[in-house]
């Protein structure tokens, strides 16, 4: 009898097929694997939804703690104390030159850059004011305040912009005051005084 005529030459040993098996296996756990990992975000892209932006700059380094007050319809009222109410967010709660130094790679780096801003994701109908507060006064006895509302969707538009000089410290001043309309138009605007400060 010739040599291996008993077997086929198709067959094949069981360590062959259980490399096999095993690089089939990984294979597919490679392939579950590359097509659950997030692709990655682009620089700068913010995917928050915002309706309206509200804006409050002051001086650049400058030690003057400034605080934006905002009212929605609703009676919610957003400020340092009350950071989240209703549809509104106070992003950040800039206190002059107090928190602009951070932290990067064991360096530090200062921000001189004072601003605040409110976010609203959702726009109700009815009136608004937009507040600003001289909570700590260190500069100049009369602080040019810039207050700027830009509303996001469906395209961008400037509602207001303008300035607001505060004078000693914990002197409030409305800055601007503006109907919602049901279909979000913007109307109304005017700057009568409403106190909204209740430290």
């Amino acid at each position: 009898m010739k040599r291996g005529a008993g077997r086929s030459h198709y067959d094949q040993d069981p360590f062959t097929d259980l490399l096999f098996n095993a690089l089939l296996g990984f294979t597919l756990l490679f392939m579950i694997a590359v097509t659950s990992i997030n692709p990655p975000t682009k620089d700068g892209d913010i995917p928050a939804k915002a309706e309206m932006i509200v804006t409050t700059t002051w001086a650049d380094g400058g030690d003057d703690d400034i605080d934006t007050w905002v009212e929605a319809p609703d009676g919610e009222v957003v400020w340092y104390r009350n950071p989240e109410g209703g549809l509104m967010h106070l992003d950040r709660d800039d206190r002059g030159v107090e928190n602009d130094s951070l932290l990067v790679d064991g360096r530090n780096v200062v921000n001189p850059l004072n601003q605040e801003v409110v976010t609203v994701r959702g726009l109700l109908p009815g009136d608004y004011t937009v507040n600003v507060h001289r909570y700590r006064a260190r500069g100049p006895d009369l602080l040019p305040v810039e207050v700027s509302v830009v509303k996001v969707n469906p395209r961008l538009e400037v509602v207001y912009y303008g300035t607001v000089e505060l004078g000693a410290e914990g002197q409030e001043k409305t800055a601007v005051r503006f109907s919602v309309a049901r279909d979000g138009s913007v109307y109304g605007m005017n700057t009568l005084q409403k106190k909204l400060v209740s430290q």
